[in-house]
């Protein structure tokens, strides 16, 4: 489950094999006594989300050279459409990524959202839809359309 949401992040094998890696090494890390069982697949997916997210940040702030063209039309191909919308979503603030993540990467409903991070139905929907309106707005860019 680690290593399928990560991929579904970063559409690289070995990326999501670090995140499965730094998940678990995290995991080892924790105080046992604090870890309720019922929510270590949830604390498990969260983390692979973050995780991931987070080397796609470091990712863009080690780049050193800069494109002088951006790319205009439509994406050829899905790869680069997922590392768009990876890098998008590094640029949002924590908590919409994760909810965004959760709701379009993972499939989660928003209720179920909603009790995986212990906010109410309302916030998460607001989340949801501002987010999905920046990352078109980002997206559309990319794709050569008109916001």
């Amino acid at each position: 489950m680690v290593f399928r949401t990560a991929y579904r992040i970063l559409g690289n094998a070995a990326d999501a094999e670090d995140v499965l890696q730094t998940v678990f090494l995290r995991l080892l890390r924790r105080d046992p006594h604090t870890a309720v069982l019922e929510k270590e697949e949830s604390y498990l997916r969260r983390a692979a989300i973050n995780t991931a997210i987070d080397l796609i940040r470091a990712r863009q702030a080690h780049q050193t050279v800069e494109l002088l063209e951006e790319p205009t039309g439509p994406a050829h191909d899905s790869g680069e459409l997922r590392q768009v919308l990876g890098k998008a979503l590094a640029r949002l603030k924590p908590r919409p990524a994760e909810i965004f993540a959760l709701r379009f990467l993972e499939g989660f409903s928003n209720p179920q959202i909603a009790r995986m991070l212990g906010l109410s139905q309302v916030l998460v929907a607001v989340v949801v839809h501002r987010t999905r309106q920046q990352l078109r707005k980002e997206l559309g860019v990319y794709l050569g359309e008109r916001s």
